[in-house]
């Protein structure tokens, strides 16, 4: 009977440490958020210019009440495509390559964000 307590306070104490170290990687993963916000406002982006380091995540805010935005970008390296994006909504873009890349809109076509990444 004593060897079982044992063997049940070994089970214990491997399901503690294991939940520990699920808690920290997901602490760790939600530190690598977004340090960059950049806001779709009055049909522009602000700032309409920025530069990142690869693999660094912006994130694209859709800061009008009232119009609907389509951040995208089409080169040979690098797509993404945010589909509408409603007033208030929030997207990320995980920038994985160097080079310079422009955002566009595809509601609003005068909308650039230039995005330099190193």
């Amino acid at each position: 009977m004593h060897n079982h307590n044992l063997t049940v306070r070994a089970r214990i104490a491997a399901a503690i440490l294991v939940t520990a170290v699920l808690v920290a990687a997901g602490t760790l993963a939600g530190s690598a958020a977004s340090q960059y916000t950049v806001s779709q406002k009055g049909r522009e982006f602000r700032p309409g210019d920025l530069t990142v380091t690869h693999g660094e995540v912006v994130t694209i805010v859709n800061d009008d009440g009232d119009l609907r935005h389509h951040a995208y970008i089409d080169s040979d390296k690098f797509k993404f495509d945010s589909g509408d994006q409603e007033p208030g909504s929030k997207t990320n873009i995980t920038f994985s390559m160097p080079g310079t890349f422009d955002v566009l809109c595809a509601i609003h076509p005068k909308m650039k964000l230039t995005v330099h990444v190193q």
